[in-house]
């Protein structure tokens, strides 16, 4: 692969010199090996050519399948428009997707291991206490994660195209291919690109929160949040405040049912808040969230705005013949957290998984029932994690005095370590028994003070 070059910050190593220590985090998939073979008897065999596959989108997810598929002997073609796209994100990854995914540290702009939590009433709860020495938030810019992980698919054989996909043509019988159609652009087309197409066996649709991929299919809707960021360059010693730390805040002034973030990147940090019920007050909120940070960002220098929907569940439809939909295509964005890199590279990678075991490595054709075992995993996975992320959400962001009972909640040591450990690996971690009862208890009080601190505030606004 080509050296990609950046730029070095105090706190960060090499991957190239120093091998990761994470004693708990998963080991790296060898995606080289031969996998299960799970093809039905009667799948035709690929003559004189091996399965073909498109992927249409080149973010985490898109990128992640690309690799696998690759590596599994499928000929990959990934369509992305924007090589150089800079979604508007967060950028925070659990520390188990470092690992997971094999990344070198010199990607990661930052490793936080504090943060704080800043209720309604700015009250501020210190979280991170709980964190081993090793443990950490890495925080990514986009832009730098995207690109490193095509580049890597790339390395192992996937082909990116620079175009902007447009339409596809869906087969009428299980064995003729897809043709898509899509505007090239290599540097010879000009402004306007080239109209192509191009046939696959199988598609896989990673082009985010408007996915024509899911249009094609008829996915369905799904209701979304605007997310909105500036990325600010501050004074450098500011900028020493935000080196390990990122900040969130939640009240009705930074958004009605998400919440404001804090996070710092390679040298700038990144402003920003998200909302789906009041879409058309984004700006207004974006601007209390820099008023509840001013003093910590005074005499920063907006450098980015970035603005970009996010879905809030997944589609009615995931799947259909050899379409499937993977990351924020699918809607495989957590509430609550508004979480998402790692499940859209989770889930490009599973897909693509099911696809080489299900082709015997390229020789067979796939079908519906193959790419279906992909989202039999994944919901025996991670469908519990979504649905408690969303309780917590609705019983959490609802008003300011829930708000300010979950920032006491976030105070509980227990608390701490039970997020965080659930956070980073991605496992759902047992709890004691008798601190699960003490929990239960604090939350029960924290809500029933925050309703009675609602209706006293109710009865103040008559």
């Amino acid at each position: 692969m080509n050296s990609i070059a950046f730029k070095s910050f105090v706190g960060l190593r090499h991957s190239s010199s120093e091998p990761p220590h994470f004693s708990a985090q998963p080991k790296p998939i060898t995606l080289h090996r031969k996998l299960k073979v799970v093809a039905g008897k009667y799948s035709p065999k690929v003559q004189g050519r091996n399965l073909r596959v498109a992927i249409v989108g080149g973010g985490p997810a898109g990128g992640a399948a690309a690799e696998t598929l690759a590596k599994g002997g499928i000929e990959t073609f990934l369509i992305e428009r924007k090589l150089d796209n800079c979604k508007p994100c967060g950028g925070a990854i659990p520390l188990c997707m470092v690992g997971e995914f094999d990344l070198p540290l010199d990607i990661i702009d930052r490793r936080v291991t504090k943060m704080k939590m800043i209720s309604p009433s700015n009250v501020a709860v210190d979280i991170g206490r709980t964190l081993k020495a090793h443990e950490y938030i890495g925080m990514v810019r986009r832009e730098v994660l995207d690109n490193y992980l095509r580049e890597r698919a790339k390395e192992n054989g996937a082909n990116i195209i620079n175009g902007l996909f447009l339409k596809m043509d869906i087969p009428k019988d299980k064995e003729s291919p897809y043709v898509l159609h899509y505007s090239g652009y290599d540097g010879k087309t000009g402004g306007v690109g080239e109209k192509r197409t191009l046939e696959v066996d199988a598609v896989i649709g990673a082009d985010g929160a408007n996915s024509r991929v899911a249009k094609a299919i008829d996915a369905g809707d799904y209701e979304y949040a605007i997310a909105f960021q500036e990325r600010i360059k501050i004074p450098d010693d500011k900028m020493v405040y935000y080196e390990n730390l990122a900040e969130m805040y939640v009240g009705d002034d930074v958004s009605p049912d998400f919440y404001g973030w804090v996070f710092p990147k390679c040298d700038h940090v990144a402003v920003g808040t998200g909302t789906v019920t009041h879409k058309g007050d984004i700006k207004k909120f974006q601007l209390a969230t820099r008023k509840r940070a001013e003093d910590k960002i005074l005499g920063g220098k907006i450098i980015r705005v970035e603005a970009h929907p996010i879905p809030e569940h997944p589609r009615p439809r995931r799947l259909k013949g050899r379409v499937a939909l993977v990351g924020d295509a699918a809607g495989y964005v957590t509430k609550c957290s508004g979480e998402g890199i790692y499940f859209a590279a989770k889930s490009g990678r599973m897909c693509a998984e099911a696809i080489v075991e299900g082709s015997e490595n390229g020789k067979r054709l796939v079908d519906e029932g193959d790419l279906r075992k992909y989202l039999e995993k994944w919901d025996k996975a991670y469908w519990p994690t979504y649905k408690v992320l969303d309780i917590l959400q609705k019983v959490f962001y609802r008003s300011n005095p829930a708000r300010e009972a979950f920032v006491e909640m976030c105070a509980d040591e227990y608390v701490q370590k039970m997020t965080f450990d659930s956070y980073l690996y991605k496992t759902v971690v047992p709890g004691n028994p008798l601190e699960d009862l003490k929990l239960a208890i604090n939350t029960i009080g924290s809500l029933v003070r925050a309703n009675a601190l609602r209706k006293e505030m109710n009865k103040l606004n008559v």
